[in-house]
């Protein structure tokens, strides 16, 4: 179970709170790659399909390359403008009823891999929530939240990090979901590396199926193995590009 703040943290008001994770999220980002993502285009495999991303600011180009085994290669894109879909090169259509399934498939792979810079986003409500010792290491336990506004179309999703106290690297996280019937996971990072300043991290993943289960004592699920394990997740073929010119 997760331990509490100490006393005086836990006399802090919501704001404080808010603003202590926060400013932990900040040093994580930092420590993971910090202004080398605002300009960085990042190339990997995931499944065998070729994802690409690609920053300037504000501005952002995210895509999802498949070919199947007949040859036809479908390039789906991602801005700032809204989805596009290419099939063998040729613009096509995507039916509305497809925009969102797609959108959030692309986004959810693309999101995973560029952890913690992706909490950096203005929709996201970040909180302290306690201290807790995980595998022998001092972590911060930091809650996300998504405002409706911005948030996307699972704005309803909680998660937790646990930001390691001392060097601020996401060495786990957990979180609930709400589509396809819901579910909860909880991640162990493994594998990390540095590509080009930026941090990279592979995934074992678990599950519970007890829903009710606070994200928080995800943690002690996993120390006394009562997790169950669900899949292996791993970012192949890293290849990063910064331009340094803006």
């Amino acid at each position: 179970m997760a331990m509490l703040l100490s006393v005086i943290s836990l006399s802090c008001d919501t704001s404080e709170r808010k603003s202590e994770g926060e400013k932990i999220i900040g040093k994580s980002i930092e420590a993971s790659g910090g202004e080398n993502y605002e300009n960085a285009e990042i190339d990997f495999t995931f499944r065998n399909r070729r994802y690409k991303s690609k920053r300037n600011g504000d501005m952002f180009r995210l895509e999802r390359i498949v070919k199947d085994s007949t040859g036809k290669t479908t390039h789906d894109v991602l801005s700032n403008e809204g989805l596009k879909r290419f099939v063998n090169s040729k613009a096509v259509t995507v039916p509305d009823s497809m925009v969102t399934r797609i959108s959030d498939g692309i986004n959810s792979v693309h999101y995973f891999v560029q952890v913690p810079y992706v909490l950096n986003s203005p929709a996201t409500i970040k909180k302290l929530s306690g201290e807790d010792e995980v595998e022998g290491e001092p972590y911060y336990e930091v809650e996300v939240s998504f405002r409706k506004e911005g948030g996307g179309t699972d704005h309803h999703d909680k998660f937790v990090y646990w930001i390691h106290k001392e060097n601020f690297t996401v060495d786990y996280l957990a979180y609930r979901f709400f589509t396809n019937d819901g579910g909860i996971r909880f991640r162990k990072a493994v594998n990390p590396r540095i590509v080009e300043g930026i941090r990279f991290v592979d995934y074992q993943n678990y599950k519970t199926n007890e829903l009710s289960t606070p994200l928080r004592d995800l943690d002690t699920l996993y120390e006394a193995g009562k997790l169950e394990f669900f899949s292996d997740i791993q970012t192949e073929n890293i290849s990063v590009s910064i331009n340094k010119n803006n």
